[in-house]
């Protein structure tokens, strides 16, 4: 777990594949927190990208960094609870301007039954559980 949120922290940009009807929709994002042994993201709850995670949990991220790139897929699962939102927050102090732990708007998800696999040109790719 730790090796995949370093890579996506390292990379500071990923991207989030998610589905609306039968159209992907990939957009950046920058948020990836272990809370409670979790790899956690966070977004809007007002946003489009939530209402398709609701809609269709699988989703797929990818990020590239010093010519390793790294994907992980899974089911997103919305985390309700104050503590979750606040640990997100405190991680990334340049959302709080946006967010609050309370603005009814902050969502924090999990990934559940979640693959990561770690792959380059030049190694065969490596798949681990998180």
């Amino acid at each position: 777990m730790q090796r995949v949120v370093d890579f996506l922290k390292n990379a500071e940009v990923y991207y989030l594949a998610t589905v609306e009807g039968d159209q992907p929709r990939v957009r950046p994002f920058g948020t990836a927190h272990v809370f409670e042994g979790k790899l956690y993201i966070q977004t809007g709850k007002v946003k489009s990208v939530s209402k398709q995670i609701h809609a269709n949990p699988k989703v797929e991220i990818c990020a590239f960094k010093d010519g390793q790139w790294l994907r992980v897929a899974g089911e997103l699962v919305e985390d309700d609870r104050r503590e979750a939102r606040q640990s997100m927050l405190d991680a990334y102090p340049s959302l709080q301007g946006m967010y609050s732990a309370d603005d009814g708007n902050t969502e924090v998800l999990y990934f559940k039954d979640a693959t990561a696999t770690f792959s380059s040109f030049t190694s065969a790719p490596e798949t681990v559980k998180i």
